[in-house]
């Protein structure tokens, strides 16, 4: 039995971890970030006799969190749970992560931030742990998982996109790309994934593909990439034909409910194995 440390964001997957963590036996203690993880998450019944379990501070207060988890004589602690980018501009940093950013001041990138962020848990005695491990049944499976399998066109779009995605990760350039045949339609950025796709689909249109893979080198401690019903509901709306992610380093919420919505939309959802991505090479010149 540990005592497992959660920094929230939004979405569901910081009450799924915890779920998860308590039914394996570990006390739970969540400090979320107010604008980014939901109030309810103080409501959940793994916090139900320890009221204070639970802390929402402002996204910057990094000696605020560390104060918190070490009080509780937390263990571990993992990442969960979407941080809005576009939000997180506009943070306002305690003295702690003040210096932290000044150390980080001639670099960028997600990954980068989000290892120097880790470091200075771990010098605090509070390693981070990949939460996937802790909540496996959200990882993404291999395979088909639709009834409509990919088109040529789509293979041809996944096997120009994916070599072009992962020379994108390699500068710590978002996690998605859209394609329409072997053009590159939308790049993910600030903006997320669900923005990146509605965008790519108003411009290519019709018959788009979704990529979704992991960046190379990136520490899937702290981030990977996710989908889910909502990522089903926004393609299917604007009329995608295809859906590859990387299985195994990919994150599916609802999975159920999302194939079931993409058999209705003839989507194809396909999680790509280590063995596919290493045949994906782009056709011709």
């Amino acid at each position: 039995m540990s005592n497992i440390g959660i920094i929230a964001g939004s979405g569901q997957f910081p009450a799924l971890v915890a779920q998860e963590a308590h039914k394996a036996g570990h006390c739970v203690f969540i400090c979320g970030f107010k604008g980014h993880a939901s109030p309810d998450l103080a409501c959940l019944p793994e916090l139900a006799d320890r009221p204070d379990a639970f802390v929402m501070l402002p996204l910057g207060q990094l000696g605020g969190l560390i104060d918190f988890f070490k009080r509780n004589h937390v263990d571990k602690i993992c990442m969960a749970g979407a941080i809005a980018k576009p939000k997180a501009l506009d943070l306002r940093p305690d003295l702690r992560a003040a210096k932290l950013i000044f150390k980080l001041r001639r670099v960028a990138g997600d990954d980068f931030i989000l290892r120097a962020f880790a470091a200075e848990l771990a010098e605090e005695g509070l390693p981070v742990v990949q939460a996937a491990d802790l909540a496996p049944s959200l990882r993404a499976p291999a395979g088909i998982l639709t009834r409509r399998k990919p088109s040529e066109d789509d293979w041809e779009a996944i096997r120009c996109g994916w070599p072009i995605g992962r020379l994108l990760g390699r500068h710590d350039v978002g996690q998605s790309l859209v394609m329409r045949g072997r053009m590159v339609v939308a790049v993910e950025a600030l903006e997320g994934t669900d923005a990146a796709l509605r965008r790519g689909g108003d411009l290519g249109g019709k018959g788009c593909v979704a990529l979704k893979m992991l960046k190379p080198g990136q520490d899937t401690r702290l981030d990977l990439p996710s989908i889910g019903l909502g990522t089903v509901e926004i393609m299917t709306g604007l009329g995608y034909s295809c859906l590859a992610y990387e299985a195994g380093h990919t994150l599916f919420f609802d999975l159920e409910a999302a194939i079931r919505l993409a058999d209705r939309h003839d989507l194809t959802v396909i999680g790509l194995t280590p063995e596919d991505i290493a045949g994906l090479e782009p056709r011709g010149g």
